[in-house]
């Protein structure tokens, strides 16, 4: 399957990622010092032309850095894998953990004493000016209290800007930025400035050009310095690379790309640019293999290259996307640790015709996955039932490796879940993962078709059995009806569940929301909208209500566990009698611990049904449970509705990326048996230490939630032995069983495969495991740079035979 490349370029791949992972990734304050300047030169101007010329500078004035082996040039900052800082975002986090980047157990940076001595100059030069600091001034007391005890959480997105897109990539192929310059200056001439509304257009279309051609600027410098190397080096093979980026960045991306290696510069361009203008991660690369599929082919057939060639290329790409790094808040950091950027590259799935898309690229792309083993692009597949079985074969091959990669996704159930919610046939057949699994149609979606607001469903529940108020630090937003030793029936305790599901669904919006208002007002970003339709023909940036769609799903975590809970109340509570609320209310307070503490999460672990083992007792509750949020949700509007696209409302998710770890910090012992503190479920995957009946029992109790209602997606996590898939037999079972999953109408699916004894080995000698790739949840990660407590939580969960 995998192609073989020529030795001595299979070995600089694989020496380039030595490189990249020697060391801890870096901090870089150029763009800080760059943006701070203009912000100040310039700042009578309005937001969108401020961050427009903003990004100007940064590309006329930041290091050009091309490595020794580089193929594909450009990168975000100084150096490889190295974060640029953005303080018209957030500031004050970063200053305050100057001293502590270096030191930290998970997702450390390296950082001189000069970059900290430039940003501890900079940096506070962005008070009261930052975004996160208007935010925090806006957000409301209810919003903030229920973060503060833990049901969701708002600070993610007001301190790292937008992100969650795929934008059109095919519109940089097919035009150019100088066809688009052409474009955005037709449509700005047209202008009739007496009229109010084309005036509210002026500022969009200049910062549109000024983007445009800044992104050319960068490419005529790094083509000057691919020149200059050229001239320097006595290795020929290297100065005909040289001169080949020379050439190619002479043309692109002002020029449409003729080749493949042409094609794929571009779409580097357009992404890394965007990953420089925002913070926002989930930057997304879409349909990869449909639109670079035609330039590939093209070079093939002529003979321009060869597939040897091709796949080198490829992998270099790969290489550029695993460079791109952000830096987060070391607590923010614990839920997403492994340096995650959720760069999503898709392939397979349908045509808008409703064909087979699977091509020879969908294959190389695979191969390429293959030969870097790297976590990023976060890759999927789009299966469907006319999916070529060598293709979804040569999948399960590159799954044995046991990088967590591909994941899979089904057409089936994600086209009609878009329908339901407004999206055309074709688009819908059109679309793409990004983020850790979430859809949207590229380049006509809107930023974020997920929520940061994240809803932590067992913390509600523990309110609710608390008559509303938080054990843990008293804060009582809504008033309950007593608690669980009080509430007198199990139809009262869920009529009381259901209005605190709604209640704080409405702090959940507002959050959400009041994060939206200020990215508009004060990030906007005009880069990436040249790219989603029909941001260009409507003269609106996307926060302006420019893209065809923009929808918003909130991301329930947890609901495994509020499954398991209502059934023991149910059960051994209401109905059987075994236990009451008043022993349920003191083993709950005691964690569990004591005689009576341990009997009783005994009776619960063993006499009650659970999620994830096929008993429609348990998970019929499960999906009761979460039926109020589904109900409701779609009747609240998010900042763009009426302004142009497309929906403008909610849809629910149980995306929880592996926020269920830092869900779980905040919530006590829980009547499913739970300990106090420890992570909630994954996803929709079982609880630790339940599903105790194989995968074939887990499909069945996934496949019977509401999963078509999920439209900002469905992520279920198993862990599969090693041992059970090293046959061919072991594969074609694991495919079978990944079919059945989607013929009963799952959404997804990623599979964990590296041993208990391997990632325990990880944990004692990390040096021993520098390139250990795993799934983490809608991302894979380097095991050995995750949080320890997420460590333990993918140790923890049950490895299946096949």
């Amino acid at each position: 399957m995998i192609i073989e490349l020529e030795k001595r370029k299979k070995q600089r791949v694989q020496s380039i990622k030595e490189v990249l992972l020697q060391n801890p990734p870096g901090i870089c304050s150029e763009r800080a010092r760059i943006y701070t300047q203009v912000y100040k030169e310039k700042e009578g101007l309005p937001k969108i032309l401020l961050r427009a010329e903003s990004l100007k500078s940064y590309f006329e004035n930041m290091t050009i850095y091309l490595g020794d082996q580089d193929i594909i040039p450009g990168y975000q900052a100084s150096k490889p894998r190295t974060a640029p800082i953005f303080p018209e975002y957030s500031w004050e986090w970063i200053y305050k953990e100057l001293d502590r980047f270096n030191k930290r157990k998970y997702d450390r940076f390296t950082i001189d004493n000069r970059t900290k001595e430039e940003l501890r100059e900079i940096l506070p030069q962005w008070k009261n000016k930052s975004l996160f600091d208007t935010i925090s001034l806006r957000q409301t007391d209810e919003v903030k209290k229920a973060s503060e005890i833990g049901v969701i959480s708002w600070m993610g997105q007001a301190i790292s800007g937008e992100g969650h897109i795929v934008v059109d990539h095919e519109l940089a192929l097919t035009n150019g930025f100088a066809g688009l310059i052409r474009k955005t200056r037709k449509y700005s001439s047209q202008l009739r400035l007496y009229e109010p509304e084309d005036l509210n257009k002026r500022d969009f279309y200049d910062a549109a050009e000024i983007t445009l051609q800044a992104g050319i600027n960068f490419s005529k410098r790094l083509s000057e310095h691919a020149g200059e190397l050229a001239e320097k080096t006595d290795n020929n093979e290297r100065k005909r690379e040289l001169l080949l980026i020379k050439d190619a960045c002479s043309r692109i991306p002002a020029q449409p790309p003729e080749t493949f290696y042409e094609a794929l510069l571009m779409v580097w361009f357009v992404h890394l640019i965007q990953q420089i203008e925002t913070n926002g991660h989930s930057t997304s690369l879409g349909r990869f293999d449909q639109y670079i599929f035609p330039f590939y082919k093209k070079d093939i057939d002529s003979d321009k290259i060869n597939r040897q060639q091709a796949l080198e290329y490829l992998e270099h790409f790969y290489l550029k996307l695993f460079s791109v790094i952000k830096v987060r808040p070391e607590k923010h950091s614990r839920t997403q640790s492994g340096y995650p950027m959720y760069q999503n590259l898709v392939v397979g799935g349908q045509t808008i015709e409703g064909k087979d898309a699977t091509n020879e690229l969908s294959y190389m792309c695979l191969s390429a996955l293959a030969d870097v083993r790297l976590p990023e692009p976060n890759f999927y597949i789009r299966v469907h039932e006319n999916s070529p079985e060598e293709f979804l074969m040569d999948a399960m091959h590159v799954v044995k490796l046991g990088i967590g990669m591909p994941a899979f996704v089904n057409d089936k159930v994600i086209v009609r879940s878009l329908i339901k919610r407004g999206i055309t046939y074709q688009d819908a057949l059109n679309y793409s993962t990004m983020g850790c699994l979430e859809v949207q149609v590229p380049g006509k979606w809107g930023y974020r078709a997920n929520g940061k607001s994240k809803v932590s469903l067992l913390k509600i529940l523990e309110l609710v059995l608390n008559d509303g108020k938080d054990p843990l630090t008293g804060t009582q937003l809504k008033k309950g009806r007593g608690d669980i030793s009080e509430i007198e029936s199990f139809e009262q305790l869920f009529q009381e569940w259901n209005d605190h599901v709604e209640y704080y669904t409405k702090i959940h919006v507002t959050a959400d929301n009041i994060n939206d208002k200020y990215l508009s007002e004060m990030v906007p970003n005009a880069f990436c909208s040249v790219f989603v339709r029909d941001c260009l023909v409507r003269g609106k940036h996307i926060n302006e209500g420019g893209a065809i769609y923009d929808m918003t799903s909130g991301a329930l975590v947890g609901l495994p566990n509020i499954g398991n809970a209502f059934a023991a109340l149910k059960k051994l509570v209401y109905e059987d009698k075994v236990l009451t609320g008043k022993q349920i209310k003191k083993a709950l307070e005691d964690n569990y611990e004591g005689k009576d503490g341990t009997e009783i999460q005994k009776i619960i672990l063993n006499r009650a049904p659970k999620y994830g083992e096929d008993i429609d007792y348990v998970d019929n509750l499960t999906k009761t449970a979460v039926q109020k949020y589904i109900d409701i949700i779609p009747d609240f509007k998010n900042m763009r509705y009426k302004m142009g696209p497309i929906g403008g409302n909610y849809y629910p998710s149980t995306v929880t990326i592996s926020a269920n770890v830092a869900a779980g910090m905040s919530i006590g012992a829980t009547p499913d048996g739970r300990k106090a503190f420890e992570p909630t479920a994954d996803g929709v995957s079982p609880f630790r230490g339940t599903g105790g009946k194989g995968l074939t029992a887990i499909i069945q109790s996934v496949c019977k939630l509401p999963t078509v209602e999920m439209t900002g997606g469905q992520l279920l996590n198993l862990r599969v032995t090693n041992s059970s898939i090293k046959t061919e037999i072991g594969l074609k079972k694991l495919l079978a069983l990944i079919q059945t999953l989607f013929d009963m109408e799952g959404w997804h699916v990623q599979i964990n495969c590296v041993s208990t004894k391997m990632l325990k080995d990880a944990v004692k000698h990390p040096e021993n495991y520098k390139d250990l790739v795993v799934r983490v949840a809608g991302y894979s990660a380097l095991f050995v740079s995750l949080d320890p407590v997420l460590q333990k939580d993918i140790i923890k969960r049950m490895e299946y035979d096949v």
